[in-house]
């Protein structure tokens, strides 16, 4: 059957006990993209060896969106981490409202965006587009949900898509993640089709408890189907823990999004 979609895993969530580089190869040699979270903890050398394709790495190591001192610390790691991505050949480096502690707690917690705020937060991404531009290196924001990212300013789907269309340039996309729209919204087709024009990675993961397709509530065979007759022909990522052997749950998410 045809697969319309670029499919890939993050290897941060899988096989657990193996080194990064050997999850990495395995991806790659199942046919799968590999996502990766922050680089100062990975070995660089041994990830470059694999030929594997990066397809979504952090893209800052620390810093905000919508204060001057946080704008500044998030464009020097940006900068910096730009480089890496390069070494590495990733394909899109990602960014959030503000910097995540240990749990995914946000270290920058605010329950209410000022206007101020958002102003800020539309300078930052500008200057960060500037960035990748210089860079040729392309960034996308994520959405993040409350429940499990509390005071995450700009996390919400609508946030980030009001920020992103706003900017409206081809360095800064939007990393759609599924699992938190279930979470913090719901709708998840229509925000697919709000999002579409943006989107430059779609993230998945199944809710409750956020494994792979089909342990949980959502209808991803139907989510994929609604993306393909939208027209979405993009990278779509497993970002998801596996609820048992990774190797059956890239093969439940492969059927899922398999049209």
């Amino acid at each position: 059957m045809p697969q319309p979609f670029q499919l890939s895993a993050c290897a941060e969530m899988l096989w657990l006990d193996k080194p990064m580089s050997w999850r990495a190869a395995r991806l790659t040699e199942m046919g799968f993209g590999v996502g990766l979270w922050n680089w100062p903890e990975l070995d660089l050398e041994k990830l470059q060896g694999i030929g594997a394709n990066y397809t979504i790495m952090n893209g800052y190591i620390e810093g905000r969106l919508a204060d001057d001192e946080g704008a500044e610390i998030l464009l020097n790691s940006a900068r910096e981490t730009a480089q890496i991505g390069k070494r590495l050949g990733v394909d899109r480096l990602n960014l959030h409202g503000t910097g995540l502690g240990d749990g995914g707690v946000p270290i920058w917690q605010h329950e209410t965006v000022t206007g101020n705020m958002w102003l800020r937060a539309q300078d930052t991404l500008n200057r960060i587009c500037d960035l990748a531009e210089d860079e040729g290196v392309v960034f996308t924001l994520e959405n993040l949900n409350l429940l499990d990212h509390p005071g995450c300013p700009f996390g919400s789907t609508e946030g980030v898509l009001a920020l992103v269309s706003a900017i409206d340039r081809p360095q800064l996309r939007i990393n759609l993640d599924l699992y938190h729209t279930q979470v913090g919204e719901g709708d998840l087709i229509r925000w697919c089709e709000k999002c579409l024009p943006w989107i430059g990675e779609l993230q998945v993961a199944d809710n409750p408890r956020r494994c792979e397709p089909g342990t949980g509530e959502i209808n991803y065979a139907a989510v994929a189907r609604a993306l393909n007759d939208m027209g979405y022909r993009g990278p779509v990522g497993m970002e998801a823990f596996a609820s048992g052997e990774p190797e059956a749950a890239l093969a439940a998410f492969r059927d899922a999004f398999t049209i």
